[in-house]
């Protein structure tokens, strides 16, 4: 349901955009204010605690006003959207002070570390009118768009059983700051929303329980955040009411990755996905049907086109925050699993 009160926009030029950090190594801000640009809104403004990123802004949008802080921004700018694209622990606090001044927001993934955060998050938002979402764009990456088509609408494997999960490398997690726990939350936050959120869009129904479990210790000596290194190894399962389930697991001491990040397991056969390519199985006795090909192409513009026509013309917003949730509080449940040595309930299934 949208919390809109009504449609403030009249045509996309309208919706007055900024992002909170301009910095990081995959230039991020860039993106998100060019794809929005390219969906008709209109770059504002940038803060930004670096000078010299400030500048980088000032030459990639001439004429954007930039500002050291988020308040300052807030309070000099005529910026309606804030994008906020700072690390993950950071989310909560600069989200709640942009909600409450009255501006809709969207936040890099995940949405917050905490459910508690996104509840507060979410009252904010309905309290001042505003919309409040995530930067699920690969909520559209090609992959997942043609396994939802053959698997779950054509369902050429049967019913799914299970989904599998999986990242790994043998790596050091190095001394950015994806790698500190407080930071980024821990392994399981950065690729496992996406993995949960893909298992979400394949499985209709509400998960139960959570089981975790993980490894800490092997990599810490050897980065600067020592005890908050993020973990080495850890893993999930999510119990759905329907009798299904998926498999999340994430590491940095994997030796033998095994092949494709998803693997979906059906009645009559099983899908693979890797980076380039599916792989589609198909058995009926002793006959095997194999098939594989290349992904459709990912369409990550959809996101802010969906967000704009949300805002103008109220149709429905895709990644509501409520959606982006699920994921989030299935991770965290998660670890209070692995710590607590038992399978946990969920609140928000």
């Amino acid at each position: 349901m949208s919390v809109l009160k009504k449609s403030l926009f009249k045509k996309a030029r309208d919706i007055k955009v900024g992002v909170v950090g301009y910095g990081g190594t995959f230039n991020m801000g860039r993106q998100h204010l060019e794809q929005m640009q390219k969906a008709g809104m209109t770059p504002v403004a940038v803060a930004e605690l670096d000078e010299s990123r400030l500048a980088v802004a000032t030459a990639d949008f001439p004429g954007i006003s930039t500002f050291n802080t988020v308040d300052a921004m807030l309070k000099k700018s005529d910026v309606n959207l804030v994008v906020i694209i700072t690390p993950h622990n950071t989310h909560a606090p600069l989200a709640m002070k942009c909600l409450r001044a009255g501006r809709h927001v969207v936040c890099e993934k995940p949405l917050a570390i905490k459910t508690k955060e996104v509840d507060k998050m979410i009252a904010a938002a309905r309290a001042a009118g505003v919309v409040l979402s995530t930067y699920h764009n690969r909520h559209w990456d090609g992959w997942i768009i043609d396994a939802v088509q053959r698997v779950k609408k054509e369902r050429q494997i049967g019913d799914i059983i299970r989904i599998d999960c999986r990242m790994g490398s043998r790596s050091n997690p190095g001394d950015w700051w994806r790698a500190s726990r407080t930071m980024s939350g821990g392994l399981l936050y950065d690729w496992g929303v996406h993995l949960i959120e893909y298992c979400l869009q394949l499985i209709d129904s509400h998960v139960t329980q959570v089981c975790g479990f993980t490894h800490s210790g092997y990599w810490a000596p050897h980065t600067r955040w020592k005890n908050d290194t993020i973990e080495d190894d850890a893993q999930a399962v999510l119990r759905f009411d329907s009798g299904q389930w998926v498999t999340l697991s994430i590491s940095n001491i994997e030796s033998n990755p095994r092949a494709g990040f998803l693997e979906i397991t059906g009645t009559e056969g099983s899908y693979i996905i890797d980076w380039q390519n599916y792989t589609l199985i198909v058995r009926n006795g002793t006959h095997e049907r194999l098939v594989r090909g290349p992904h459709s192409q990912s369409l990550h513009d959809r996101f802010y086109k969906n967000l704009r026509d949300h805002l103008i013309n109220r149709e429905p917003l895709i990644i509501t925050a409520d959606w982006s949730r699920r994921p989030i509080h299935f991770i965290e449940m998660a670890y209070l699993s692995a710590k607590q040595g038992r399978a946990v309930p969920t609140r928000y299934g």
